[in-house]
């Protein structure tokens, strides 16, 4: 699923945009809003989304400035701007700084949206084909660890993910307590365990999906998984998209 921010500066025209969009049947969620660009770029730092629907004229900071920043800070986010007809040749600016997208104020046909994030999709899925991880599943594998025994709960962890593996049976073979490795994990990587293991199935998966001579159903086991349909559904959570539609997108 998609995580969007909507940046717009009026109120019913943002409120609109977040209510009465079918966010849900487009596999979407709305993570953020904000009145401006300013709190755009807050609220986009703080919930690290994977494409924002913004206004180009706006008070305080517009569109095009917080763009322009979000990219100097290397922001991985997608946008589509929206722009009255009297402001298209002020969006072009936008347009420059690479964005994905743009719909015509008053915006009211979600057909065009719809295209757009479908656009946002495919670039997604192109960075993936550069062996890079899509804004879809984006997964630190060394995010915040530093004590030795997550090391060694990692270690374990890329060692054993295909087979049925717990949190217990990783403490026991590096002499932690269950309990104690658990709250461990979670205070130094940000996953739990069980978190953390099936992030780093989906991973190992992503990599092995895009070796075309591999089925879906062949992935599963080798990444822990003998159900298929719960690896699919499992994976489709995770990154946005089926394991086959990864898979065709990848070619």
């Amino acid at each position: 699923m998609l995580k969007v921010v909507i940046v717009e500066d009026e109120p019913l025209t943002r409120q609109g945009l977040v209510l009465a969009v079918d966010w849900a049947a487009m596999d979407c969620l709305v993570v953020g809003e904000a009145a401006d660009g300013l709190q755009g770029l807050s609220v986009i730092r703080e919930t690290q989304p994977d494409f924002v629907l913004t206004d180009v004229k706006m008070p305080r900071m517009d569109g095009v400035e917080m763009i322009a920043q979000l990219k100097k800070e290397e922001c991985r986010a997608e946008f589509i701007i929206l722009t009255a007809f009297s402001d298209f040749e002020y969006a072009h600016s936008a347009l420059k700084l690479g964005v994905a997208d743009y719909l015509l104020k008053p915006y009211e046909n979600d057909s065009e949206l719809e295209a757009a994030v479908q656009k946002i999709r495919q670039r997604l899925i192109e960075r993936t084909s550069q062996n890079t991880e899509p804004a879809l599943f984006r997964f630190d594998l060394e995010k915040g660890t530093k004590s030795k025994y997550i090391e060694e709960a990692i270690a374990y962890i890329r060692s054993h993910y295909a087979e049925e593996i717990t949190v217990g049976a990783c403490a026991e073979a590096i002499s932690l307590s269950e309990g104690y490795l658990s709250r461990l994990f979670k205070k130094e990587t940000g996953y739990t365990f069980n978190g953390y293991l099936a992030a780093y199935r989906i991973h190992v998966a992503m990599r092995l999906l895009r070796d075309h001579h591999m089925k879906v159903y062949e992935v599963a086991p080798l990444v822990g998984y003998l159900d298929t349909n719960y690896f699919s559904t499992l994976f489709k959570k995770s990154v946005g998209i089926s394991p086959s539609e990864y898979q065709d997108r990848c070619l």
